[in-house]
């Protein structure tokens, strides 16, 4: 629904922060990309009433609490579609009160949305107190029941077991856990923001490698999917989780489906699909691009990197939006 967020979190796929320019979703293009995606989106394993976290279609951001209006609409927009298993997921910055919580909540599912996924790492614990995290995950089970999801629900166990309350610095959450393995029994992705803003910390935890290393294994997950896909406010059609890049307009998705990508169009990705990331190598090489010598993290933190680079080489209009690669440091 946008980029723009409350928090700006070391770990971000997508690189938001309160820094980005709201430009919200207008209801003319929900409308658009809403229509298209009907009878596309597969239902929770347990029906349309269930939410999963690759199943459904959940509205996003940034925090899209910051536009409750928007996101009452678009859920109505969704709901006439019939499209199955609708959820928001939120970092609980709003959720002040009991009584705000609960009234939200309760528009939102009346107007159709089935559940919600209340992020909790970290890294939003630096933006948002626990406490209003333990409200929403509290309100929400009275609203949603089952459909209520912590993401990750590990966080969440180890901050009640620390007694975590108010906002906390994520140098002095570690002190607090005593030790530098944050990402221990969680899923972590080194991609986005995070190799660039928790650099220090995961020169303690994970090895670095030389790109040729990286390039030559599989995408995981994969960048080509028909699973758990994003889509902008900008009309962008965001392959996974790979944040900065788009494989086409989403508001004309039927006509892009239906004739694929036309891939002379657009270098990086003609790269990335036909030679993965040995062709976009060479490819940004020929730019004036040099491996890191420290290496890399991960193959999404080579691939960043070299798309961070381009960015400001030439028009690569796949390389969308141009906000991303700003605000990734």
């Amino acid at each position: 629904m946008s980029y723009k967020c409350t928090a700006a979190c070391r770990h971000c796929m997508y690189a938001c922060s309160h820094k980005w320019k709201a430009d919200w979703i207008s209801e003319e293009n929900l409308e658009k990309i809403l229509n298209q995606l009907a009878g596309k989106i597969q239902p929770g394993p347990y029906g349309h009433q269930d939410i999963s976290l690759n199943h459904g279609l959940h509205f996003t951001g940034g925090e899209p609490f910051m536009n409750f209006d928007l996101l009452y609409k678009a859920v109505e927009i969704a709901y006439g579609f019939e499209i199955p298993s609708l959820f928001v997921e939120t970092n609980c910055f709003w959720c002040t009160d009991d009584h705000t919580t609960r009234k939200k909540l309760w528009i939102l599912r009346e107007k159709g949305l089935r559940g919600i996924m209340i992020s909790v790492n970290p890294f939003y614990l630096e933006y948002v107190p626990f406490e209003r995290t333990e409200r929403a995950v509290r309100i929400s089970t009275e609203v949603f029941g089952y459909n209520t999801a912590v993401y990750q629900g590990e966080y969440f166990r180890r901050f009640k077991t620390l007694g975590i309350k108010d906002k906390v610095p994520f140098d002095k959450y570690l002190q607090l856990e005593k030790r530098t393995d944050f990402a221990r029994n969680t899923e972590f992705f080194i991609m986005g923001r995070a190799p660039y803003s928790l650099k220090n910390e995961l020169d303690h935890l994970y090895p670095k490698y030389h790109a040729k290393s990286l390039a030559n294994m599989p995408c995981s997950p994969p960048f080509l999917r028909d699973w758990h896909n994003h889509f902008d406010n900008y009309g962008n059609y965001i392959p996974g989780y790979c944040g900065g890049i788009t494989l086409g307009d989403c508001r004309e998705l039927d006509d892009l489906l239906e004739n694929g990508i036309d891939l002379e169009k657009y270098p990086v990705l003609k790269y990335l699909v036909n030679d993965d990331l040995p062709g976009l190598l060479k490819f940004s090489a020929d730019y004036g691009y040099h491996e890191n010598e420290d290496g890399y993290y991960s193959k999404c933190h080579l691939c960043v990197d070299i798309r961070k680079y381009l960015i400001d080489k030439d028009n690569f209009k796949e390389l969308k939006p141009n906000a991303f690669y700003s605000n990734l440091e």
